[in-house]
């Protein structure tokens, strides 16, 4: 394995990835792959934390968190062997075009970046044509499992050239749960292709949340249901309409049964809109995903069962990123 170039932190020479490669190398013996990981948010910690717990040794860079393990992007760069390999966790839009403007300054030829965020489709070809003028591979990434993920593992939708995928196999491999690959990962196709089997994931994901958020609302507004959450736990197990979703709405519902808590408004990420941009482009009728987006520029309007319900999912896989509902009485 080839020994890397210490890394700058707070000022001192800190060779961060070998301290990272002991440490694989006791928990699950030899480290597989080396590779960089730019954002260190909820789901960036817990890619990070994935992959080490599963032999790749990665290291993550974020100036907005105190556990970045390096302290610039040139750091992150210098600290891997040769041909490097980083994968970018930003929000999409203007955040991740400048993390890969600077990194097709600071790469090599032969490097390869991976947008492993929900950047829009069209934006792929753009951030693939920049890195290919300096000679660097890119492949796009959507990755489903939310804040569960790291201990569940990610379902991998992956856009680009066939070799560039090979060479990040075992990256993907670890992040991805046991069993048949097949089950979790797909190369979709070109670039772009990745984003945008996820954009039409995360349309069907809103659709499906907003038919539970429904269900629960018609379930509370009859008054002889007696026990609303019994009603939904019992379609957990042998119902034709059981899934992770609805666990997951059973969950957050045994810890607020009333749902006092989320404020019924959901934030539009912006996939929802992406998704019946291409539904018209193509011609295609998706009147579930155009109703769930509406719903959700809705629940900004007032607050009911069903919009609560949407929230509180959202918090469930996403983190507690729901807005809460303001005090009241205070003062």
């Amino acid at each position: 394995m080839t020994a890397p170039r210490p890394a700058r932190w707070g000022g001192l020479e800190t060779p961060v990835y070998i301290e990272i490669s002991k440490t694989l190398k006791t928990e699950r013996g030899t480290v597989t792959m080396e590779l960089g990981l730019v954002g260190l948010g909820k789901m960036g910690l817990s890619i990070r934390g994935r992959l080490r717990e599963r032999g790749v040794a990665a290291i993550g860079y974020d100036p907005h968190v105190t556990d970045s393990d390096v302290d610039s992007l040139v750091a992150l760069v210098e600290s891997l062997p040769t041909p490097r390999a980083v994968w970018v966790m930003v929000p999409a839009g203007a955040p991740t075009r400048q993390v890969i403007g600077k990194l097709s300054r600071l790469l090599s030829p032969g490097d390869l970046v991976v947008d492993g965020g929900n950047s829009r489709f069209t934006d792929d070809t753009v951030n693939a044509h920049i890195l290919a003028e300096h000679g660097i591979g890119y492949l796009d990434c959507g990755v489903s499992g939310g804040v569960w993920g790291r201990r569940n593992g990610y379902s991998l939708m992956a856009g680009g050239d066939a070799v560039d995928i090979d060479r990040l196999m075992p990256v993907f491999d670890a992040l991805r749960p046991d069993g048949d690959r097949a089950d979790s990962f797909v190369h979709v196709g070109p670039v772009g292709t990745g984003h945008y089997a996820k954009m039409v994931h995360n349309g069907i994901e809103s659709g499906l949340m907003q038919a539970y958020a429904e269900g629960y609302e018609l379930l509370a507004a009859e008054a002889s249901v007696v026990d609303v959450p019994a009603v939904l736990r019992a379609w957990s197990k042998g119902a034709v309409v059981r899934s992770w979703l609805l666990d997951l709405l059973v969950q957050a519902l045994s810890g607020d049964p009333e749902l006092e808590s989320p404020s019924g408004v959901t934030e539009d990420s912006g996939e929802g809109r992406w998704t019946l941009e291409a539904a018209i482009a193509h011609a295609v009728p998706a009147p579930v995903i155009s109703a769930a987006l509406f719903a959700r520029f809705a629940s900004g309007q007032h607050d009911s069962p069903a919009t609560k319900a949407v929230s509180a999912l959202r918090g469930q896989f996403s983190g507690p990123a729901i807005r809460c509902a303001e005090p009241v009485g205070i003062g």
